[in-house]
């Protein structure tokens, strides 16, 4: 049995005539009576009783009329879905991204993507750079916004926007009556910074700026997410090197540019070998928005 002797079955039974369905079916009535046969042979069961003057359908038959239809709804439903998620219009899309992120091209981008994709079912993870990058390569992100850092041969590369440097303390600290901050303003001053498993790109920003100079950076906390830090900067427990973003509308912190800041280069990634159709999509309105 298979689905074409179902559809065969309820034209049938939708028109009580084995010559209209058998029209209905673009078949002659003699193959199409055959089908029938063959199914309530497969069956074991008569699902139709004909006379020379009408065709009536058995209890087993109306039942079987039933059952047929839904199994063919679920099957279409299988099969348009299929298509769908073959053409990234339906199925799950796993975005990771940074903290600052949610701050500046998170928002724009879900919106515009959920707008383009109502089918898509789309996960956000926050997370760290690292973690972001491992997702990204074991499969369980499908895109992940973040810093650039290194070039890995399984990673592509898109770029959004370029992030600074900047300096953060808590309101009223000595820093605060400088307009710029130089290296040398830095030593000697407990430093709160994420740790380098966590965001080697951003680690190493701080250490470009500080070293060069011949300060070096006195870490006293390291936390694993940037809230973290501005908050313990608030508690004025130290100062701390971050992203330029994450400081807008942040209440009791106080920020100061850098000489020089270093660049942070804030990407979309994904894997060269994806194969989830819903991240084409993603990738194609990042050339339709204008982040900064």
């Amino acid at each position: 049995m298979d689905t074409r002797q179902m559809r065969y079955f309820i034209a049938l039974a939708e028109t009580l005539h084995f010559g209209h369905a058998a029209a209905r079916m673009n078949m002659t009535q003699p193959p199409f009576s055959r089908q029938i046969a063959n199914l309530e042979r497969d069956l074991g069961v008569r699902l139709v009783e004909r006379t020379s003057r009408q065709v009536t359908l058995t209890p087993a038959g109306e039942r079987f009329l039933a059952d047929a239809r839904a199994v063919l709804a679920r099957f279409d439903d299988a099969c348009r879905d299929a298509r769908l998620v073959a053409e990234g219009r339906a199925g799950a899309l796993s975005l990771g991204f940074m903290m600052h992120a949610a701050q500046t091209v998170v928002p724009e981008i879900v919106r515009r993507y959920t707008a383009l994709q109502p089918g898509v079912r789309l996960s956000l993870c926050e997370t760290t750079p690292m973690e972001i990058e491992q997702g990204l390569i074991n499969g369980t992100l499908d895109a992940g916004i973040t810093f650039s850092g290194r070039a890995m041969p399984q990673i592509e590369v898109w770029p959004l926007f370029t992030d600074h440097l900047c300096l953060v303390t808590a309101p009223g600290h000595p820093l605060t009556e400088l307009d710029v901050i130089s290296p040398q303003d830095l030593a000697g001053l407990p430093v709160i910074a994420v740790s380098p498993q966590a965001a080697p790109t951003l680690r190493n920003a701080i250490e470009d700026f500080c070293t060069p100079a011949g300060v070096e950076p006195q870490y006293r906390f390291e936390p694993l997410l940037q809230h973290t830090i501005l908050r313990l900067v608030a508690a004025d427990l130290g100062i701390a090197l971050v992203p330029e973003s994450i400081c807008r509308g942040v209440p009791d912190i106080d920020a100061r540019p850098l000489v020089s800041a270093p660049e942070l280069p804030v990407v979309l990634k994904t894997r060269r070998s994806r194969t989830n159709p819903a991240v084409q999509p993603l990738l194609d309105l990042l050339g339709s928005i204008t982040f900064f």
